[in-house]
């Protein structure tokens, strides 16, 4: 870890942390309240994703649906309209809903290869988004004067790492550069997290070997056709696995790259002081590494 010690945190004249964790844990709110109150230069890797990686992608998904009404499809051929996505750190809309689900496509679904093919688009983007950050880190001190650094990372991360491989070249370049938080939850969170994700699913990317298995499991059902899967009931099936799949990829991120804090300690921060405070507990609590 760059900062071995928690006196090394505390005493560092720059700090650079990445968030990672699953969505709804605080990787956000604490990275707003950082550069709100702080003075932290606040990195979104969604965004990135979004607007840099993606964001031709999603435009022209909209722009195919507006060509489906003649009055746009005109205008948009005589260049009298301009369609863009208005994506924001706290409004990721355009590219979840870029990402889609598979199934019926009466309900708003994809067929399954196009939504694996924008699942691969994500991945690629996700890995370009991630490695940028030491760039960002450099940007946010020699344009801005950012001496403190938080990147925001997507809860997809461990999906596209190997925490278990010393040489993993994401990890690598990252630890170098920042300190790995992870945001722990507990079993409270993750009944929460479901539960929400319940009354609003949402897409999200996934491993291609983990989507592979949950989409042939599904469809074992009798007479359950692709043409005939409810896009939101899977996503709703297919959550609760991918919590339960992602956990001990975040642990490994943790154990071998990084440290931990628990959702409660997050949720107890006031100000920045109570994040440097928390840092450095986390530090000092941390397992020796070899």
């Amino acid at each position: 870890m760059i900062y071995d010690t928690a006196e090394a945190w505390r005493q560092a004249e720059r700090r650079h942390v990445l968030l990672f964790g699953m969505s709804g844990l605080g990787k956000t709110h604490v990275s707003n309240m950082l550069r709100a109150e702080g003075g932290w230069f606040h990195y979104s890797v969604d965004y990135r994703i979004g607007t840099r990686y993606m964001g031709e992608f999603i435009a022209d998904n909209f722009k195919r649906e507006a060509m489906k009404v003649p009055l746009l499809r005109e205008l948009l051929r005589t260049d009298s309209v301009f369609i863009a996505s208005n994506i924001t750190f706290d409004n990721l809309a355009p590219l979840s809903t870029y990402l889609g689900k598979p199934g019926a496509s009466d309900k708003g679904g994809l067929p399954f290869d196009d939504y694996m093919r924008r699942q691969e688009q994500h991945r690629e983007a996700e890995i370009s988004a991630l490695l940028d950050t030491p760039r960002f880190i450099d940007r946010a001190a020699e344009l801005y004067g950012y001496d403190d650094f938080v990147c925001d990372s997507g809860g997809s991360i461990c999906e596209v790492v190997d925490p278990e491989d010393p040489a993993d070249p994401v990890l690598s370049a990252l630890a170098a550069r920042l300190l790995l938080v992870w945001i722990e939850g507990s079993e409270a969170h993750t009944a929460e997290l479901v539960r929400r994700f319940d009354r609003a699913p949402k897409p999200m990317y996934y491993q291609p070997a983990f989507l592979h298995e949950a989409w042939a499991d599904y469809l074992s059902r009798p007479g359950l056709s692709e043409a005939a899967v409810d896009p939101d009931a899977f996503v709703r099936w297919t959550y609760a696995r991918a919590l339960a799949h992602r956990q001990p990829r975040y642990e490994a991120m943790a154990r071998n790259w990084g440290v931990r804090i628990t959702a409660e300690e997050v949720a107890a921060l006031r100000g920045p002081e109570d994040f440097t405070d928390l840092i450095a507990e986390a530090i000092d609590r941390a397992p020796a590494r070899r």
